[in-house]
């Protein structure tokens, strides 16, 4: 099979992201059609100018999007109706502030209900595990690290307080990209100082925190009234302070 489809890549961004990037773009456009094999493990490793490793990350990514089938000891095929793509949010959508919304929007939608079910069927270890994430935040913020990571394993710990598997789903279906990017508020704070930028991103990051410690003090308490209208104002206060970040630019 030709792999001429397959353009060496450059080193601007993850080797791993150009190529399911590229390998997306060629069975969405029907370069590569429903039933058709892959280009082999040799052939991509070749034409993208990669290693192995890279490959084998791609096409795990693909198949767990929907996009690619593995047969052992054949290869990769294109999934069928693997043209109607699967919904995800990747990080290249989450680089504008009109998306960061988006998405806060979404999980508005979902996570209100989700708390107050943790409120209802909570246990010691699940508040325990909150309060956990809850100070590693805190140690990331001393730090001025970027606490993207512990905040999203939060959000999973309340997931798992629900005893709802679904919740866990959705909540890792949406993955870290749910959580608006660290670095967004330098992007976008044109005509301010490093100094102020850096105040400015901190404070965000305060509040941020101070709505988080209410959620989890709610669901320990077990106040399911409590639980959702904390966290419909968290994610209303987070998507006004995107907007006004928006409308100063």
């Amino acid at each position: 099979m030709s792999d001429r489809i397959i353009k060496p890549l450059g080193k601007r961004r993850s080797l791993t992201s150009e190529l399911i990037e590229q390998l997306r773009g060629q069975i969405l456009n029907g370069t590569l059609t429903s039933g058709q094999q892959l280009p082999t493990e040799q052939e991509l490793v070749r034409s993208a100018d990669v290693s192995r490793t890279v490959v084998r990350e791609a096409v795990a990514a693909l198949k767990a999007d929907g996009l690619v089938i593995t047969r052992q000891g054949v290869g990769a095929f294109v999934a069928p109706n693997a043209g109607a793509a699967p919904f995800r949010i990747s990080s290249e959508e989450m680089e504008t502030l009109e998306e960061v919304i988006n998405v806060l929007e979404l999980r508005m939608a979902v996570e209100i209900e989700m708390a107050g079910t943790a409120a209802r069927r909570r246990e010691p270890e699940d508040i325990v595990a909150m309060q956990e994430c809850l100070n590693r935040i805190d140690a990331y913020l001393d730090t001025g690290e970027d606490a993207t990571e512990p905040d999203f394993e939060l959000h999973t710990a309340i997931a798992k307080a629900t005893k709802n598997p679904q919740f866990r789903r959705f909540i890792d279906f949406l993955g870290k990209h749910m959580i608006p990017p660290h670095d967004l508020v330098p992007k976008f704070a044109a005509g301010r100082t490093e100094d102020e930028v850096r105040e400015h991103q901190a404070e965000l990051l305060r509040q941020t925190q101070v709505e988080h410690r209410e959620i989890v003090e709610a669901i320990a308490d077990g106040n399911e009234r409590l639980a959702r209208e904390v966290t419909r104002r968290h994610l209303a206060n987070s998507i006004e302070r995107h907007r006004r970040l928006l409308k100063h630019n």
